[in-house]
């Protein structure tokens, strides 16, 4: 595959993720948000337990394993948490919104991480480029929340930035954890653990309302039930071939990228909320991240001897 298909590959992921994110939620809503969970965590572990099946004997699908760190093990209960931020996020905020405050999430906390050094990862510098950058991004944020369409914004920013947190968060552990394990034995390894942790979690929490829900889904469309699950192995696998194909900044930039555009289209396609104001902050956002990863791209330049 050549360097322009990686890209298109790259830009179709982000696109993938606006609407694994959206259909989870619209499961969430049809059912209720613990249905909505177990299902996907279901799908996800059925996907990639055959494709270990049937990879069993490839080394890429599953190559050595090495003894991990302990609580590398528990990476999946991140999930929970993720799923129900996301959901009540796009719930009362729309779709864009809650991508783009989600995105920011996820910049400022892989800021954070670069600056300190988390799990091993090079370290970096903060410079002022990079701190307007991020406030531009902010700048975008907070344009989007003041659009009539995003009742009760503010509060549910803070959930969108938090899931963003928490992705980066777990993202950061996964990959670790496969260098352990593998990346399809690691996604398995999460995928599971967050099912256990999500079925204890709500059948205990909210047995009635969950049992109401799995009883709701006779009347719920088979292709809504399947498409989260089976859009985040899609996700994993793609991002798995793509992120040593091309530059990480190209990567990043171009999911960010799809990943709002595709929110504000479905914003306007099936919440009837498109609107300039959201547009607008939209492309500040963007314009703020491309600042900051262009930042970490530039060299000083060598003083001559």
């Amino acid at each position: 595959m050549q360097t322009a298909g990686y890209i298109f590959l790259d830009f179709i992921t982000g696109l993938v993720i606006s609407i694994m994110v959206v259909c989870n939620t619209q499961l969430g809503v049809s059912s209720t948000m613990g249905v909505s969970l177990i299902l996907n965590h279901v799908m996800g572990l059925i996907i990639l337990s055959t494709i270990l099946l049937l990879g069993r004997k490839s080394k890429k699908l599953n190559p050595p394993r090495k003894k991990a760190p302990f609580y590398l093990w528990f990476n999946g209960l991140f999930g929970l948490a993720i799923l129900n931020c996301n959901y009540y996020t796009v719930v009362y905020t729309g779709a864009s919104l809650a991508m783009a405050s989600t995105v920011f999430g996820q910049s400022a906390i892989s800021l954070l991480y670069d600056l300190t050094g988390f799990m091993g990862m090079k370290k970096s510098t903060l410079n002022r480029k990079k701190i307007i950058s991020l406030l531009i991004s902010l700048g975008g944020i907070l344009v989007m929340a003041t659009s009539s369409n995003a009742t009760f914004a503010f509060a549910f920013i803070l959930l969108g930035v938090l899931a963003g947190v928490l992705t980066m968060t777990q993202m950061v552990l996964n990959s670790t954890f496969s260098q352990y394990k593998g990346s399809f034995f690691a996604a398995r390894h999460n995928v599971l653990v967050g099912l256990l942790a999500g079925s204890l979690f709500y059948f205990s929490v909210t047995p009635e309302q969950t049992l109401t829900g799995f009883q709701k889904l006779p009347t719920i469309s088979p292709w809504l039930i399947v498409s989260g699950g089976t859009l985040a192995v899609f996700v994993v696998v793609s991002t798995n071939i793509v992120v040593t194909k091309i530059p990480t900044i190209y990567s990043a930039l171009l999911l960010s990228s799809a990943q709002i555009l595709m929110s504000l289209a479905i914003d306007a396609t099936f919440y009837d909320q498109f609107s300039w104001t959201l547009l607008l902050g939209a492309i500040l956002m963007l314009f703020g991240m491309a600042g900051n990863l262009l930042a970490d791209r530039q060299k000083k330049p060598v003083n001559p001897c």
